[in-house]
């Protein structure tokens, strides 16, 4: 029994198996197919996706090609104009240029022409210049070689007339175009001094207890001396001269803070470069204090009101400043007070003219440290300490020709009067007499001079002529030679104007 139910069971297992598989096989291709057929829908609508965009790319490609080629189709017809107007203008040229050469032809021959008759008429001149030698010849009883020496004569009068009249109108031309350079030079030539002055006001001499101090300024190897110079800025020029040693410098603070160092060393006998080191200092520090008191005593003394502390200061350095032996801020004092005097009797302002006059030459106190003339500077320095423009006009202009206020003139006159008169500066009577004679006998050597006097201390020379005899074209040439000779025979410092004057007068009596 139990092997017929394993025989009947069997079968019905393996029935039950193959329709397993066979439903398996059925199901899984049932889920194969859908799959298929939705990757198959994917796919569909992915290249639907990539047809749209490629017609959108060959949409916007073709609309891109259509744009170029309207552009290009554009920039074809604007160089096709450019090229045709460049051919109008090239044809036009051609026949401008063919109308030219025709006209050139056509002035060619008349040019042939007038040289042919022009020829024929120099031959007819020719001979009739030669006709007419013959005849002056005969006339004048003189030869062709005669003749021409005598016009060679008036032709050189003639020339030199005409070049010393030249001379004058390009002068005159070269001063009316080159007025600011003139003045400049000008303004640069008067404070220049000569080398004997510049000796004179820029060396002091420190006197010694003995010849012994010497050496011990010297020091050992040298190291005093060097320290000195190396902090003072100063030469220390120790010689021959008994008991006494020179300082040199074209600075006057330099040389004045060199100098009381020097003398209190010597008093206090201990000179070493420290103790040196220590006198510089204290020595620098006095001096800014005396340059202040003195700059503030100016002020004070020329009644001058409301300058910058830093011009006071720089009035206190005038004190140490010399000009042809000179004191600059005496000069500028005496002139500050002139300049008021002044101003008050002909009616201008007196505060501006005393002011101008105290800092006319405030720029001497800084030449040594800025290049240019010391108006120009000193005007500049005014400016950037606020003082007022009618002020600075007046430091500006007080060497010039030409003036812009009344004040300047004032200024300037002032200056003048206070540099020029006699015993102002560094000279003795005889030198100052020798000066005028000399300058006079110059001039007095030229032919045709009637009178000179000799001014303003030397600085100007006016030549009086004969009228009959120098003609004006000869007086600017006699100014010119006079000029020369000055400069070639005499040493003198600054310049020295020369004015020559023609004058005619017509004196009848009514009887």
């Amino acid at each position: 029994m139990d092997t017929t139910l394993y025989v009947v069971a069997i079968p019905v297992i393996l029935i039950g198996l193959l329709i397993g598989v066979i439903s398996g096989y059925f199901g899984r291709r049932w889920i194969y197919g859908k799959r298929f057929e939705a990757t198959q829908l994917e796919a569909n609508r992915i290249v639907e996706n990539a047809e749209k965009k490629q017609a959108n790319i060959l949409i916007n490609a073709e609309k891109e090609a259509l744009r170029l080629r309207s552009l290009g189709e554009k920039e074809i017809r604007d160089w096709r104009s450019e090229i045709q107007r460049q051919e109008r203008r090239v044809f036009n040229r051609e026949e401008n240029v063919e109308r030219r050469a025709h006209n050139f032809e056509r002035r060619e021959k008349n040019l042939s022409q007038k040289e042919k008759l022009a020829d024929d008429v120099q031959l007819e001149i020719d001979g009739l210049k030669n006709k007419q030698l013959e005849r002056l010849e005969e006339i004048s009883n003189l030869s062709s070689s005669g003749a021409k020496e005598l016009l060679m004569k008036q032709a050189e009068e003639e020339i030199q007339h005409e070049l010393a009249r030249l001379y004058r109108d390009m002068e005159e031309a070269s001063r009316a175009e080159a007025n600011d350079k003139a003045r400049l030079i000008l303004t640069n030539s008067i404070q220049r001094l000569s080398s004997d002055v510049v000796t004179d006001v820029t060396v002091t001499t420190v006197p010694l207890p003995s010849d012994d101090m010497k050496g011990r300024l010297i020091g050992r190897e040298g190291r005093n001396i060097r320290a000195i110079e190396k902090r003072t800025g100063v030469d220390l020029i120790i010689d021959e001269t008994p008991e006494a040693v020179t300082l040199s410098c074209f600075d006057p603070i330099r040389r004045e803070v060199a100098r009381v160092a020097i003398s209190r060393l010597i008093v206090d006998g201990r000179i070493h470069p420290a103790r040196i080191e220590e006198m510089v200092s204290k020595s620098e520090k006095e001096l800014e204090e005396t340059v202040w008191k003195t700059g503030e005593e100016a002020v004070l003394d020329s009644g001058v009101k409301g300058l910058n502390p830093d011009m006071v200061k720089l009035l206190g350095r005038l004190k140490y400043r010399y000009s042809y032996g000179q004191n600059v801020l005496n000069h500028s004092m005496e002139v500050s007070y002139l300049a008021g005097l002044i101003a008050s009797e002909v009616g201008a302002n007196v505060k501006i003219a005393k002011a101008g006059g105290l800092l006319h030459d405030i720029g001497k106190a800084l030449t040594h440290e800025v290049e240019g003339p010391h108006a120009q500077i000193g005007a500049d320095v005014a400016t950037r300490s606020n003082v007022s423009s009618a002020i600075c006009t007046c430091i500006r202009e007080h060497h010039d020709d030409e003036m812009s206020s009344a004040e300047s003139f004032i200024v300037a006159a002032a200056d003048a009067i206070s540099a020029a008169r006699p015993g102002s500066r560094r000279d003795t009577v005889e030198q100052y007499v020798q000066r005028l004679q000399a300058l006079e006998e110059v001039a007095n050597s030229f032919d045709g001079v009637e009178k000179c006097f000799a001014i303003q201390a030397g600085r100007e020379v006016r030549v009086m002529v004969q009228p009959h005899t120098i003609d004006d074209i000869s007086a600017s040439k006699m100014a010119r030679d006079i000029v020369k000779k000055i400069e070639q025979n005499l040493a003198y410092p600054g310049q020295i104007k020369v004015t020559v004057i023609r004058e005619s007068r017509s004196v009848e009596y009514a009887r």
